[in-house]
């Protein structure tokens, strides 16, 4: 199946997860579509200041891919830099939080499945 980017679903969610700012999610492909268990596949865009909240994935597992600029991600033992390239996988109950703390635009992909029930 091809998406193209004109079809795709755009928001802007204020204090994600109570977060600083605002992130511009585009939803790439919708839960339904998925045989697979998966709760988000998305492209984020983090303006400068902004940031995702500290959250907990409990029955999901989570992946970044950062594809541009530099942020701060904290994993619950303080925050550690990541940047264009990184990839991050968080799940099993573990805690994360991401800001952007450079001057141009943080933009990941986020891919969320969840576990079996």
């Amino acid at each position: 199946m091809i998406r193209e980017h004109s079809q795709m679903e755009v928001e802007i969610r204020e204090k994600m997860r109570g977060g600083p700012g605002s992130v511009k999610i585009t939803h790439l492909f919708k839960p339904d579509e998925f045989k697979a268990p998966v709760r988000l596949c998305a492209h984020l865009v983090i303006t400068p200041g902004s940031g995702i909240g500290l959250h907990e994935h409990l029955t999901e597992d989570e992946v970044y891919v950062i594809v541009k600029g530099e942020g701060l991600l904290d994993e619950g033992s303080g925050e550690k830099k990541v940047a264009a390239g990184d990839a991050i996988l968080t799940g099993r109950g573990a805690k994360h939080s991401l800001r952007n703390a450079g001057r141009t635009d943080l933009e990941l992909f986020a891919f969320i499945s969840t576990y079996p029930a």
